[in-house]
């Protein structure tokens, strides 16, 4: 495969980013889907080859792990406004 080795965050949202997942994955990349806590998924076909964990992001220790596995990965997807990272406790910048 093409992208045997890549390691890809999807950070879930609409359409743009679980669709570029989902080719990466495709192409063999590894890509896990980090997903919102408390929140019922319904059958997403854009999952197809992908990992998922949720990770509640306005927590310190969501933020942690969040990173950490930021840094180790080689790509992250993320479909979000500027606005979200002024308004959740992560600091972007600081990666």
């Amino acid at each position: 495969m093409a992208l045997a080795g890549v390691r890809v965050i999807e950070l879930a949202g609409l359409a743009p980013a679980p669709f570029c997942g989902m080719i990466l994955a495709d192409f063999g990349a590894k890509v896990i889907r980090v997903d919102r806590t408390k929140v019922a998924m319904a059958m997403d076909t854009q999952a197809r080859g992908k990992q998922s964990v949720a990770i509640n992001l306005k927590t310190t220790e969501g933020v942690a792990l969040l990173r950490k596995l930021c840094v180790q990965s080689d790509v992250v997807l993320e479909p979000y406004r500027k606005a979200f990272y002024c308004c959740s406790c992560s600091r972007w910048s600081y990666f």
